[in-house]
């Protein structure tokens, strides 16, 4: 199994899995990682200290997807529809590295509002 980022957000606590690629890699690395929560549709994003170029980057992304933002340098949380979205697809506001996907049901972030105070910190073994 894979590496285990806690996300704490409000009243809201989830684990997401981490993938094997270099932009989880970099994400890993820079945790813990605090943040004030941005909103856009059913998607909460934040500035973190990482700066990577596109990697295998997606259009169209999952329920319960985690992802990097390139141009806004941004971890993104996705559980919903976004403003972007064309009937039930998730898209963000463009192309994102997709590093890893919420263990369980992300719909909680919902309850997450803008300026929401957000923490990623590793899940240690």
């Amino acid at each position: 199994m894979g590496r285990k980022l806690r996300i704490r957000a409000g009243d809201v606590t989830a684990i997401a899995i981490l993938n094997e690629s270099a932009t989880a890699d970099a994400i890993w690395k820079a945790l813990p990682i605090e943040a004030r929560a941005s909103t856009w549709g059913d998607e909460i994003y934040f500035g973190i200290p990482v700066h990577l170029p596109e990697e295998h980057a997606q259009d169209v992304v999952q329920l319960g997807d985690v992802a990097y933002w390139p141009p806004g340098h941004a971890f993104c949380i996705f559980f919903g529809p976004t403003p972007m979205s064309r009937g039930n697809e998730i898209r963000p506001a463009s192309a994102v590295n997709v590093v890893g996907h919420i263990d369980g049901d992300p719909l909680g972030f919902r309850r997450v509002s803008a300026g929401t105070r957000v923490i990623l910190e590793p899940v240690e073994s």
